[in-house]
């Protein structure tokens, strides 16, 4: 007796498989059974019968068009996002029934809670036709947190609605990446938030966006301060990156008379930007900004240019009696502004109640404070002195906008220039915060630097994440698989090659680079050090200025050269060191210093204001 045995996924196909098995042999005389089997199946394709009725009746919330595990994905995703967002007061984790936030850890004493909640309007359309939907988050948060600044008021916390028809786990991801990265920028925790599906409410590829910031402010530093405003105070305007987040259903209409598509060559703007990319612009965040300057007590009211424009936001911070009178040749104004008033026939009071016009804020300042606060905005950003407040006339409007229309057609006259911009890689290793500030810096229009590469030596890091957000290449070279340094430095300097990178920042990167390569890249590697070098050099410089027991440590942005934290000094910040600071106390300070540090020493060197000499030294240029 010959036994032939198969082994197969079902029962049908493993007895097929033996019957080939057993044709197979052949002798005189051989005989086999051809019916093993055939009852087992007849009662499998039975029972299967029954199981498939059941199923054709047992439904599923999947089958209704809610994907709970697409939802559980997309919560997975924004976890660590949102922990990048963590600050005194919250720990911002997500996951729980609601948000926590400690006012008494925030460091109030006598607070009064400020809310706004807002959305992105009918700029989500663009987004949704272009398929560019990173920015939104920026927009959604930027909406909420200046109104909430308008009352002087911190942000402390945010919380984030999404709905759509049918969950697009890497949409919504991008979307709820850019909230979490702007609410980092803004200084306010991601709390929490809800991801609602709703099929039949939107159509395919469709979704809304909410947002709710809540921020506190010392009742004694409320804004607007009516009472103290008064004829010949100085109003001082801050600029806008565009449109803002208002007036895209006027911007579509316009739009759709001009017979441009979203795709067409920009004809404001950069020349190298589609419309859509020119009208996607996100909106500025503020609170960092002005903060410092609100509570300086300096500024009697703030005005966020929202929804309504000039002349219906102004009025809203003056006391009766009171206008506010603009002069629009004493600003910038952008050059998109200047084609919807010519392509829509707009007038100037279609203008200036529906678009900022090129001032995201405006501040109400006393005469006496202008000037300085004038400078210290002009530090961070553009701000101009843009008009004072008069008397309001009777049957006058108490919004006066001067010139608009001359400056309009002045914008649209500008001639386009397209910058040059220096190609910037950055090698990172870990969570990648000063890679975000560099980001944040090349997003800038005025930057020198594009960030075209982020090369990580391990896997997985949050850094990986954050440029991938921001729509920049990643690359992993991970130099656990390389023999030696000199083949893993040689890869790196491969991929930098590759993407024609002309400048290399070290963010966290913890690897020391060969002397060839840095001879190579010798003038265009920068490297942050949390000391003011020549002190500290090394590992645990934090720990090393405690236990100096130094008054004042920070940290340096220098070149790179052969010998660990000795090339020449770019730019320094000063951190003090405050009696009972820990070593993880002093780290987190040298850190923010770190995020305006590396900045600055971005553009310098990108700008071709800084350049490293022959001898080894910093060569400024004269004019700059």
């Amino acid at each position: 007796v010959l036994a032939v045995t198969a082994v197969r996924s079902s029962l049908e196909v493993v007895l097929q498989a033996a019957n080939q098995g057993v044709a197979g042999i052949g002798f005189p005389g051989a005989v086999y059974r051809r019916d093993i089997g055939h009852r087992a199946i007849a009662h499998l394709n039975q029972s299967r019968s029954v199981d498939v009725k059941e199923q054709l009746q047992r439904l599923t919330y999947k089958d209704s068009g809610v994907d709970i595990a697409a939802g559980n994905q997309l919560v997975e995703l924004i976890k660590p996002l949102a922990r990048t967002t963590t600050r005194p007061g919250c720990g911002a984790e997500l996951g729980g029934f609601a948000g926590l936030f400690d006012l008494k850890a925030a460091g109030f004493v006598d607070p009064i809670l400020v809310s706004g909640t807002d959305g992105v309007g009918t700029k989500l359309k663009i987004a949704q036709a272009c398929g560019r939907h990173g920015g939104l988050g920026q927009d959604l948060v930027a909406m909420c947190v200046n109104d909430v600044l308008a009352h002087g008021a911190e942000p402390l916390f945010f919380l984030d609605y999404f709905s759509c028809g049918s969950l697009d786990v890497e949409v919504a991801a991008s979307i709820v990446g850019g909230v979490a990265k702007a609410c980092e920028a803004a200084g306010c925790g991601l709390l929490g938030g809800e991801t609602a599906e709703m099929p039949g409410v939107y159509a395919a590829g469709e979704y809304d966006l909410a947002g709710f910031c809540v921020g506190a402010v010392e009742r004694g530093a409320l804004l607007p301060r009516l009472q103290d405003i008064s004829k010949g105070d100085v109003l001082t305007g801050v600029a806008s990156s565009g449109i803002h987040s208002n007036g895209f259903s006027l911007v579509r209409k316009v739009l759709e008379r001009s017979k441009l598509s979203f795709g067409s060559a920009a004809p404001f703007g950069n020349q190298n930007q589609s419309v859509g990319e020119v009208l996607l612009t996100p909106t500025k965040i503020y609170s960092r900004l002005l903060l410092p300057v609100l509570r300086s007590g300096a500024v009697k009211a703030y005005a966020h240019i929202t929804g309504g424009g000039l002349l219906e936001n102004l009025p809203r911070v003056l006391p009766q009696g009171l206008a506010a009178e603009l002069d629009a040749s004493q600003w910038r104004i952008p050059a998109v502004f200047s084609w919807l008033h010519e392509e829509g026939s707009l007038s100037e009071e279609e203008m200036s109640r529906t678009f900022n016009c090129g001032l995201g804020a405006v501040l109400v300042v006393g005469p006496a404070d202008a000037q300085r606060v004038l400078c210290e905005l002009q530090v961070h950003e553009e701000a101009w002195v843009v008009g004072s407040v008069v008397p309001k006339k009777p049957d006058v409007s108490p919004v006066v906008v001067l010139n608009l229309k001359q400056s309009l057609m002045k914008a649209g006259c500008h001639e386009v220039t397209v910058q040059k911009k220096t190609r910037v890689a950055v090698l990172i290793s870990g969570s990648g915060t000063n890679l975000q500030a560099l980001i944040d810096q090349a997003k800038a229009p005025c930057s020198s630097a594009e960030i075209v590469l982020v090369v990580s030596n391990r896997p997985g890091v949050q850094g990986l994440k954050r440029a991938a957000l921001a729509g920049i290449q990643t690359r992993v070279v991970d130099h656990k698989l390389f023999g030696s340094r000199a083949e893993f430095d040689s890869t790196i300097d491969f991929l930098l090659e590759e993407f024609g990178v002309e400048l290399v920042c070290l963010a966290g990167f913890m690897r020391i680079l060969t002397g060839i390569f840095v001879k190579k890249w010798n003038g265009r590697l920068l490297n942050i050090h949390p000391s003011l070098l020549p002190s500290f050099k090394g590992v645990n410089a934090q720990q090393q200025a405690l236990q100096a027991r130094v008054l004042i440590t920070g940290c340096t942005v220098h070149f790179v050269a052969e010998e660990v934290d000795a090339g020449a000094i770019v730019v320094q910040e000063a951190v003090p060191v405050l009696i009972g600071d820990t070593e993880e106390s002093l780290c987190a300070r040298i850190r923010e210093a770190e995020h305006k540090a590396f900045p600055k020493a971005l553009e310098l060197v990108a700008s071709g204001a800084v350049q490293l000499g022959p001898d080894g030294n910093v060569i400024w240029k004269k004019e700059n």
